[in-house]
Formats: C-alpha cells, structure tokens, sequence
C-alpha cells in the first residue's frame, strides 16, 4: 500500500530548560547540530520537511527547509508546534518528531500510516510509553487543536486521545525513542 504525499515537520520550538535554556534543536551531537540528525532520518519519508521553531530561526533556515514560530503567543508547548504547521502544510498529512530523537525509524511515515486504522491522528508507541510528539496527524484536525489550546489545555496526549488517535506498536525497536533531554545525556550519548 503507497502512502500519501506527507510533509514533515521537525518540532524545534521549545525553550529546553533541561538544556539549560539552550536551543535544544542546535546543541551539538557527533558534532552535527541535534535537529540535522532528524532531518536526516526523516527527509527521504516524506515531500518536504518544515521546521518549528522560536529562536535562532535563520539557524533553522540555513537547512534549506522553511521555518515556522507558534501562531499563538507564550510557549503553549509542541502542540502549538503542531498547530502552526498543521495550518501552513501544503500537504493533508504531517509527520511530527521532535528535534531531540535522532534515531527515529527510517520507516515511520509508512508505519504509522500503515498502523492509523482510519483516524486523523496516530503515534508511535514503544511498547513501554507513548510517544506523542512522534505523531502523524492530518490536517482536518486544525480546528480542533485551536480549539483545545485556546481552551487553555496544552497535554498533547489528552488531545490525541481525545481525538482517537491510534497508538501504533515500534516494540521491535525501542531504541529509536530514546531522546536527549540535558547536555549531560548528549555528552554520553552512544547508539
């Protein structure tokens, strides 16, 4: 089964205060800036891959890729992210990762796909915990998001939920979730 034209979105725009406030999405890993290491993984899944982010946005934009800031104000978290990529997707579908997983699977756009069961939103589980800001979600879902942040909520899973999302099983692959969340863990990082 062929997937659908997806765009994807590396979601950059949080203020990493477990980094120390740095740009988490910058912080150098192998010597290769965080978010490059998704980019890399995800640009062969999907059309065109767009960035969110807040800060250092010409950084961003020196990967070629278009970069977007939240359209709503005071770092409502990766679901603002999401929201403004959702509203600015030229494509129905988008597959979200958060800039800190630099060995998400080489196959998630057709996994999750594949695993949705017709719903407008899926993401990926390891089999342990779920992994929300791994998602692929349609744009149909705009409104709804809107809605939900503008409402003051701003847990991505109680969102996801709430709008049926399936959980789709990486179980055979665990490691490719494991996320760098201080300066230490990238220090001591090793695949």
């Amino acid at each position: 089964m062929s997937i659908p034209s997806i765009t994807g979105a590396i979601l950059a725009g949080g203020q990493a205060t477990r980094m120390g406030g740095a740009d988490k999405g910058l912080i150098l890993l192998d010597g290769i800036p965080l978010y490059q290491h998704v980019l890399k993984r995800i640009q062969p899944q999907v059309k065109q891959v767009v960035i969110s982010a807040n800060r250092n946005i010409e950084e961003y934009e020196q990967s070629g890729c278009a970069v977007f800031s939240d359209s709503l104000s005071g770092f409502k978290g990766p679901l603002a992210g999401m929201l403004t990529i959702l509203e600015n997707s030229p494509t129905e579908w988008v597959l979200f990762s958060s800039c800190d997983t630099p060995l998400i699977p080489q196959d998630l756009a057709q996994r999750l796909w594949l695993g949705k069961n017709n719903q407008l939103a899926a993401y990926a589980h390891d089999g342990d915990r779920a992994h929300p800001t791994i998602a692929l979600l349609n744009t149909q879902l705009v409104q709804p998001l809107r809605n939900y942040l503008l409402g003051g909520d701003r847990k991505l899973m109680i969102f996801l939920s709430q709008q049926q999302a399936t959980a789709v099983n990486f179980q055979d692959n665990p490691q490719a979730f494991k996320n760098i969340n201080t300066l230490d863990e990238c220090k001591n990082w090793n695949q």
